[in-house]
């Protein structure tokens, strides 16, 4: 059942505050009261508003400490100031302070309901987002412990099976029955790799990778990547050309992360490029930033699969030939980076290829 919003009017006049509250009270709207920034700031706390009208010109407490209080209270309560005393800088100084909207004196009613709804609507909507990330963390953790005790655990334990089962028969199969129980077992390393693999991208711990933070060489990062996938590219007849223009200010990160970050773009860029194809890795500083840019001429992305690419579990709909897909490589590496203060971006065109440049903050001199 849907709560009627409460707005907190505080002015030190009491011809504003019946002016206030009449207008507003025919919407429909609660309406608490308070002559003074000290008691409007007891009154926040009790009554717990969706909307707070503050006068910016008040004896004692001003409206700009109040609005200051409402921030460090609940970032969520819409603070909308209202004075005779507008001017650009105290309009200013109001936004900065966390204000919604300014509305001088005199205003009409039908100016201040409509100011009044806009506030509502965008508190409404405010909750609600916090209340959709709060839902979406609670499926993430019901999802880890689905995935960890409802699918790895015996898949682990059918895995431990065939190895031993394999073992007890190996001198009484033939052949062909031990290319079979060689292929379960690949299948089932399959399905434990995938599932480790999910494990691994809705518990990747921003926090963690924070408490590991260290200078580290953008160069270093770059090549262990490239030589991790190489491998696979060398399968594709796929070559990956790499171009770093030194020299490079040293990044405040974690190797391992970033390493794991590029890992999954590089490797993206040869599971999605043909045969004989061919990617280049460059990297560059630019403007107290490290740029690095991944580049290939494999078979792009839809414009329809693009918004979407960092979303988790999201895989698109250009199928890679051969290449098993997860959904979360992308994912992982937008946590990565954004762990580290960068950017991702993705710019493609299907069958034109991709190019995904990231932003990493050169380790500043204090840090």
């Amino acid at each position: 059942m849907e709560t009627t919003p409460k707005i907190l009017i505080i002015d030190d006049e009491e011809i504003v505050i019946d002016s206030c509250t009449h207008i507003l009270a025919k919407s429909g709207y609660q309406i608490v009261t308070a002559k003074n920034g000290t008691r409007g700031l007891e009154m926040m706390e009790k009554e717990n508003p969706d909307l707070i009208f503050v006068d910016l010109k008040m004896p004692g407490i001003s409206g700009l400490e109040v609005l200051g209080k409402v921030q460090e209270y609940d970032p969520t309560i819409v603070p909308i100031v209202i004075t005779g005393f507008a001017t650009v800088s105290s309009a200013v100084e109001a936004m900065k302070k966390g204000a919604y909207d300014f509305l001088p004196k005199p205003f009409t009613p039908d100016e201040m309901r409509l100011i009044a709804r806009r506030a509502i609507d965008k508190r409404k909507l405010v909750l609600e987002t916090i209340a959709l990330r709060r839902e979406k963390e609670m499926l993430r953790e019901q999802f880890a412990a689905i995935v960890s005790h409802e699918l790895k655990s015996p898949l682990g334990a059918v895995q431990q099976s065939m190895y031993g089962l394999a073992s007890d028969l190996e001198d009484k199969l033939s052949n062909e029955q031990k290319n079979k129980i060689e292929r379960l077992q690949s299948r089932i390393a399959d399905l434990l790799k995938l599932v480790n693999t999910w494990l691994r991208a809705i518990s990747v711990d921003i926090s963690t990778i924070r408490e590991n933070f260290e200078p580290t060489s953008i160069v270093e990062t770059v090549s262990k990547a490239v030589e991790n996938v190489q491998q696979h590219a060398v399968r594709k007849d796929i070559s990956i050309e790499t171009s770093l223009k030194e020299p490079f200010a040293p990044i405040n990160g974690n190797e391992v992360t970033l390493v794991e970050a590029l890992v999954n773009i590089i490797g993206n860029a040869v599971k999605y490029t043909q045969m004989g194809g061919h990617i280049i890795v460059t990297a560059r500083e630019e403007d107290k930033k490290i740029l690095v840019e991944i580049k290939d001429d494999g078979v792009g992305i839809s414009a329809e699969d693009l918004p979407h690419v960092f979303d988790d579990f999201y895989v698109g709909t250009t199928k890679p030939e051969g290449e098993r897909r997860s959904g979360v490589g992308l994912a992982i590496t937008k946590r990565i980076i954004e762990a580290h203060d960068g950017s991702i971006s993705v710019d493609s065109e299907l069958g034109k290829g991709s190019t995904f440049v990231i932003l990493l903050p050169i380790l500043k001199q204090e840090e």
